[in-house]
């Protein structure tokens, strides 16, 4: 078992499971957006050798068109009514993004923060925070699909980043309330509660 350099995640299911279009299959998964100048040697070495596990040493007898896991982000860009649209996180083209997959009956990824405390909550683990994931590499062969891929085993986050897709944080959105005690929040004098 390896784990990545920090990244930033995108497309986070690792607290219920997602149906995936492709096997029909339930799945945890999370992609992670790298900085262009990451050194991915290991990672690329752990994907080749799961390759040569399934398709054998010698690559003149590996399929042709092997699925690369490794992907810049503008392969995410597309164009809708004539405008170019970029998803969140996926500005810069030259990053590199990487789905990590578990599959259901498997289990759920661990999910823990930066001391290694369980994070239960899905809203303290969201799209756009930062985050190290522990892997396995796999080949695959399946309905015509060939190339290696990343499972997903373990996830910690590092810290805190701007939410993608929108979400705002409750420290984005409020200020403290000076002079508010205890009784902030309650209903009050002449409430129709009392």
């Amino acid at each position: 078992m390896a784990v990545t350099h920090e990244c930033r995640v995108s497309y986070v299911h690792v607290f219920e499971a997602q149906k995936n279009d492709l096997s029909g299959e339930m799945e945890y998964s999370v992609v992670g957006i790298f900085p262009a100048n990451t050194d991915f040697t290991s990672m690329k070495k752990d994907a080749e050798e799961a390759l040569v596990k399934k398709f054998g040493a010698d690559k003149k007898n590996w399929p042709e068109n092997l699925r690369n896991p490794f992907r810049k982000c503008k392969e995410r860009w597309s164009m809708k009514d004539g405008k170019q649209v970029i998803p969140a996180g996926y500005e810069n083209g030259d990053d590199v993004f990487i789905t990590f997959k578990k599959a259901a009956k498997n289990g759920k990824p661990g999910v823990v923060d930066h001391n290694v405390m369980d994070i239960i909550e899905p809203q303290h683990f969201y799209s756009g925070c930062y985050a190290k994931i522990s892997y396995n590499a796999y080949a695959f062969d399946k309905k015509g699909n060939k190339g290696a891929g990343f499972g997903l085993n373990n996830i910690q986050k590092t810290r805190d980043g701007d939410p993608l897709g929108g979400r705002s944080r409750p420290t984005d959105d409020f200020k403290p309330v000076e002079g508010a005690g205890a009784a902030a929040g309650g209903a009050g004098a002449g409430s129709v509660f009392d």
